[in-house]
C-alpha cells in the first residue's frame, strides 16, 4: 500500500538532527519525515554532548578548522569538503540560534566556545556544558511539528529501497508493508554503533540506511573506520553512558588505577582510544580525574556526565570515573558528492550514515553535528523546487528479515572483540566466518549485511591508520580510501577479502 503520491515530496528516512535540518530548508516542498519511533527518542543526535565545532572566535578561522579537520583524518579527508564544511559551518549555527538553541554565552554576550581533542583552537559551542545534542533535536523537533510542509510518519521503520526498472530510487517499503513513493529519497538513519556490544549509540543503530543503499547497488566508502570514543563511562550499562571530550578540555586527566598519567589527554580520539584499551587490558584500568578541573561545578556545568555518575553509584566531585571506549561513529557509509547525492539516480544521504570524504579515517571532535546541518542545507537547496518523477512500475525488492535478538547479541559480542580498537586477521577471518553462518541462517538482516562490508574493508586494508588499528599490520602505507559494493563482496566475500 503506498500511502504518498510519486512526484511531489521528497521523502526522508530517518529524523535525528540531520532529517529534521534538511525538512525544514527543503520549505516549501513537501517533506514527509519517517521517524522509526516517536521523535527524538532513538537519535544520536539527541544524545551528542559535546556541542558542535565551528569557527566563530577571535584568531580562528575556517582555514585553521579545515586544516585541524585534515591532520585528525589521517590522510583520507577531502581537503575541498573540509573547507566547505568549516566555511559554510558559521551560517548553519546562525540558523540554529535563529531556530531557538539556546547556545551558551560568555559575560559579554559572544558564543562560548571550548577546546577539544586535535582541536587548535578552542570553537567547539555547547548548551549547558554537555546538552548541545538534546537543546538542538528539542528545537528542530518543535519547529518541525510546526511547519505545514512538513509531515512526520512516526512508528514506521524503512526496511528496503524501491527502485524502478532503469534503478532509479522511487521510494521505501517499511517492515509493516506499507510503501511511499517519493520523487526523491534521502536516507538520513545514523551509524552503525548498536552492531557492537559497548557503543554509546541508541541499539537501533545497526546500519540500516547502509545495508539498504548497499542492497540497492550503491557505492559505499570506508565502512572500516569505527571511531571509538575513549571514554565511555564503564559502569556495565548499555548504551553506554558517554564522558564529554570537554571534560578533557575543562582540564580533566586520564590516568590508570595506580593514577598514573598514560596519554596526552588532547590526543586524537584514536590514539586515547588505543591507549585506555591497552591500560585495561593490561589490568591497569582507567579512569577520567576531573576533581579538581571541574569538581563542584559538575552539576551545572556537565548535567548529563554528572546524573549518569550518580545514578552508577559514582560522584564525580569526589571520585575517579572508570572510562572504556565504545564504538561511537562511523567515518564510513553511503558515497555522496558535496549535494548529498549518492551513486544511485533519486538517492541521497546525509549525517552518519553518508560518506562525503569529510572525516577520513578519524572523525575530529564535535564535527558530526556540523556535517549534518552543512550537508542538510545543502541538499535542501538542490531540492528545494518541485519535484517532477514519473509514476513507473516498482521492481519488487525481496523481503528483509529481522536477526532474532539472540543472533544480535552474539554479532554485538563478535564486532566488539575482534573488530573494535585493536584488530587482526584472525579475529576478522573467524567473525566473518561466523557472520557467514549467521546470513546462511537468518537471511540478509540488515545488521549482518553492515556488518559483512565493515569486516570486507578491514580485511581489505592490510595497514594501521586512524580509528582502523591492525596489530598484524601496524604501520601505515599510501593514503587511499576504500570504495565496495555489496554486487562486489555479496556473492564471494571470502575472494575479496583473501590476504
Amino acid at each position: 500500500m503506498s500511502l504518498s503520491r510519486p512526484g511531489d515530496a521528497v521523502l526522508i528516512v530517518g529524523a535525528g538532527l540531520a532529517g529534521l535540518f534538511l525538512a525544514l530548508k527543503l520549505a516549501p516542498r513537501r517533506a514527509i519525515v519517517l521517524s522509526p519511533t516517536k521523535l527524538g527518542l532513538a537519535s544520536s543526535s539527541a544524545w551528542a554532548q559535546g556541542g558542535m565545532a565551528v569557527a566563530l572566535a577571535q584568531g580562528d578561522s575556517a582555514d585553521l578548522h579545515a586544516r585541524d579537520t585534515i591532520e585528525a583524518g589521517a590522510g583520507l579527508v577531502d581537503p575541498v569538503v573540509a573547507r566547505l564544511l568549516a566555511s559554510e559551518g558559521p551560517s548553519r549555527v546562525r540558523d540554529l540560534i535563529a531556530l531557538g538553541v539556546p547556545f551558551d554565552r560568555t559575560p559579554d554576550g559572544a558564543l562560548a566556545q571550548s577546546l577539544e581533542a586535535a582541536h587548535s583552537r578552542p570553537r567547539v559551542v555547547r548548551v549547558a556544558g554537555d546538552l548541545a545534542g538534546k537543546a538542538i533535536m528539542d528545537a528542530l523537533t518543535a519547529a518541525a511539528r510546526e511547519h505545514a510542509h512538513i509531515e512526520i510518519v512516526e512508528g514506521r521503520r524503512a526496511e528496503a529501497l524501491l527502485q524502478d526498472a532503469n534503478g532509479r530510487v522511487r521510494g521505501v517499503r517499511c517492515e509493516d508493508g506499507t510503501e511511499f513513493r517519493a520523487a526523491d529519497v534521502v536516507l538520513a538513519t545514523g551509524g552503525v554503533g548498536g552492531l557492537y556490544a559497548v557503543t554509546t549509540n541508541p541499539p537501533q543503530a545497526t546500519g540500516q540506511g547502509l545495508a539498504m543503499a548497499a542492497r540497492a547497488g550503491a557505492l559505499i566508502a570506508d565502512p572500516e573506520f569505527v571511531q571509538f570514543h575513549p571514554t565511555a563511562i564503564d559502569v556495565g550499562r548499555d548504551p553506554a553512558p558517554l564522558a564529554t571530550e570537554a571534560l578533557r578540555g575543562e582540564g580533566a586527566h586520564l590516568v590508570n588505577g595506580a593514577g598514573e598519567a598514560f596519554v596526552s589527554d588532547l590526543a586524537a580520539r584514536d590514539v586515547v582510544a588505543r591507549a585506555i584499551h591497552a591500560e585495561r587490558a593490561a589490568g591497569r584500568g582507567a579512569f577520567l580525574d576531573a576533581r579538581q578541573a571541574v569538581g563542584a561545578r559538575f552539576p551545572e556545568h556537565f548535567p548529563t556526565v554528572f546524573n549518569a555518575c550518580l545514578a552508577a553509584g559514582i560522584d564525580p566531585r569526589s571520585e575517579l570515573i572508570p572510562v572504556a571506549p565504545a564504538a561511537h561513529y562511523h567515518m564510513g557509509g553511503v558515497v555522496t558528492d558535496i549535494w548529498g547525492r549518492t551513486t544511485l539516480d533519486g538517492l541521497w544521504a546525509v549525517g552518519e550514515c553518508a560518506s562525503t570524504g569529510a572525516h577520513g579515517a578519524n572523525r575530529l571532535a564535535s564535527n558530526s553535528l556540523l556535517e549534518a546541518v552543512v550537508f542538510a542545507a545543502r541538499i535542501g537547496e538542490r531540492l528545494r523546487g518541485d519535484g517532477v518523477a514519473a509514476d513507473t512500475p516498482i521492481v519488487t525488492p525481496p523481503p528483509v528479515p529481522l536477526l532474532p535478538d539472540v543472533a544480535r547479541t552474539e554479532l554485538r559480542a563478535l564486532m566488539q572483540n575482534h573488530v573494535g580498537v585493536v584488530r587482526d586477521a584472525r579475529g576478522l577471518y573467524a567473525t566473518l566466518e561466523r557472520v557467514g553462518a549467521l546470513c546462511a541462517a537468518h537471511g540478509p538482516c540488515h545488521p549482518l549485511t553492515a556488518a559483512r562490508l565493515i569486516l570486507a574493508a578491514a580485511l581489505q586494508r592490510k595497514e594501521s591508520r586512524g580509528a582502523h588499528f591492525r596489530s598484524d599490520y601496524p604501520h601505515v602505507s599510501a593514503p587511499k580510501r576504500s570504495f565496495l559494493t555489496w554486487q562486489d563482496i555479496g556473492t564471494n566475500m571470502d575472494a575479496a577479502a583473501a590476504p
